[in-house]
């Protein structure tokens, strides 16, 4: 018998986050190992654009582009609709929720889309995976630059972020040149680094240190005494209003203008999703200097919503695609 309800998947990456935050928020980094965790979260961010640089292929992107509606779609929803939930959502919470959590918010919507779980899901609900590769992928690579320009643009003019020529040659050093030059070195790199799966490690493992790093500052700056678990209760509620009016509005989207079911799945997955990969690294660098600990609770929390909703509403299309035999 088909269950009702699918198994909903606990992202253990996820619980490893978790943990760190928690290990951070007792035992944070002081003294000389603050400089020696700053340093190794420097190296690994910059390890870990250049991996994604070699991973990426921009041939494959360019190839795919002839379904351009498609992409332009699904990269409007990325970095235009949901900006714009993000911007109206702080409003809306302005008076309930404390700066560094509001803050959390609106970078929620400025960060790319997931590459792995947007192909994996779209591919579950029969979904026009080529498409979701192609979307997903050029995604990611024009948040590298568009993610900090937005940065730039909203947060700043809200006051939330400080923009310098340090922080731009840090953004360039840590983000931009070294996906540049992981670009250039596919013609070495990007067989071996496709060969070698447990290069993901450097992924996690960069991430971690990040949010090691966040929460020692935060902790050292007191940042649970900044906000109260009403103001956590109401987060979690707005982010997950947030994730329902995305999921229904891509749908509705992708229907009016006269998408296929299986370009609607794709529009639907990629359009919805934003990456705790690629944006708590860059959070470290964007916002060097300033406690982000709180920050990162927004992305973090609507990581694992968008695992379990999107989980339910693959197998749900997929057994509507293949009904069960009478």
């Amino acid at each position: 018998m088909t269950k009702v309800f699918p198994r909903l998947p606990i992202d253990g990456f996820l619980v490893a986050i978790i943990v760190t935050a928690g290990i951070a928020s007792v035992l944070p980094a002081r003294g000389v190992w603050v400089d020696v965790f700053d340093g190794l979260t420097t190296f690994a961010i910059a390890l870990l654009f250049f991996l994604y640089g070699a991973r990426l292929s921009p041939q494959e992107t360019l190839a795919g582009l002839k379904h351009w509606r498609l992409h332009l779609t699904i990269l409007s929803f990325t970095y235009v609709v949901f900006p714009l939930v993000g911007l109206a959502a702080v409003a809306l919470t302005r008076s309930v929720l404390d700066p560094g959590l509001a803050s959390g918010l609106l970078y929620l919507s400025l960060v790319p889309s997931t590459v792995q779980s947007s192909i994996a899901f779209t591919s579950i609900a029969r979904g026009n995976v080529a498409g979701a590769v192609v979307s997903a992928s050029a995604s990611n690579i024009l948040g590298v630059f568009l993610t900090p320009l937005l940065v730039w643009g909203l947060m700043t003019s809200t006051g939330r972020v400080a923009f310098t020529t340090s922080t731009i040659v840090e953004i360039f050093a840590q983000l931009l040149l070294p996906f540049v030059l992981g670009q250039l070195s596919r013609r070495w790199t990007a067989g071996f680094v496709t060969a070698h799966p447990q290069l993901k490690l450097v992924d996690r493992g960069s991430i971690i240190l990040v949010v090691y790093t966040a929460f020692s500052a935060g902790i050292r700056e007191g940042m649970w005494a900044q906000t109260s678990w009403p103001a956590l209760l109401v987060l979690t509620v707005v982010l997950l209003v947030i994730l329902a009016l995305m999921l229904a509005l891509t749908w509705w989207s992708a229907k009016r203008l006269g998408f296929n079911r299986e370009d609607a799945i794709a529009i639907q997955f990629c359009g919805t999703k934003k990456s705790l990969a690629s944006g708590l690294p860059m959070a470290g660098v964007l916002f060097a200097g300033a406690p982000v600990g709180l920050l990162m609770l927004p992305l973090m929390l609507f990581h694992q919503a968008q695992l379990m909703a999107c989980s339910a509403l693959a197998a749900r299309y997929a057994r509507a695609s293949h009904p069960a035999s009478p």
